[in-house]
């Protein structure tokens, strides 16, 4: 990237499991978690500050420089995750579901989407989610209610 561009572009991601099933154990979160780590760091222009989650979805917190195009980087990052996780295990255990939820951040808010991605368990346990960081396909739901086109 020039120079001569300032950027700073944080991400809140998430996406769920097929059907919000199940199906992120406590190992296989491990492997999903691991998977993504390592594939933010082999990427160019992504950094990865956390991963979390429950057994149904992940969340991730990232900054990306301004070439990086956030469907395609999600797009691998899922396809390439549970096609390694499958292979590994010799089976179909994982598969997600269409679609995924991003939302941008400042990054004073670091310290505080980090403390929400990490905390997934307890969020959920007790109830107490942030809906903006929760949503996923919000604006076709939103667009069929209101009859409009997205």
């Amino acid at each position: 990237m020039a120079s001569h561009v300032f950027h700073e572009i944080y991400l809140h991601i998430n996406w769920h499991t097929k059907d919000d099933l199940p199906l992120l154990g406590p190992e296989t979160e491990k492997q999903v978690h691991a998977h993504i780590i390592q594939r933010c760091r082999g990427t160019k222009g992504v950094y990865c500050h956390g991963v979390g989650g429950t057994a149904t979805h992940v969340h991730l917190a990232i900054n990306i420089e301004p070439f990086v195009t956030v469907s395609t980087l999600v797009g691998e990052m899922k396809g390439s995750c549970s096609h390694d996780i499958n292979r590994a295990r010799g089976r179909k255990l994982l598969d997600w579901q269409r679609g995924y939820g991003v939302v941008s951040f400042g990054k004073n808010n670091l310290e505080w989407v980090l403390e929400y991605v990490g905390s997934q368990k307890e969020h959920h346990a007790k109830g107490k989610v942030f809906d903006r960081l929760e949503r996923i396909g919000v604006y076709e739901e939103e667009a069929g209610e209101a009859g409009g086109n997205v």
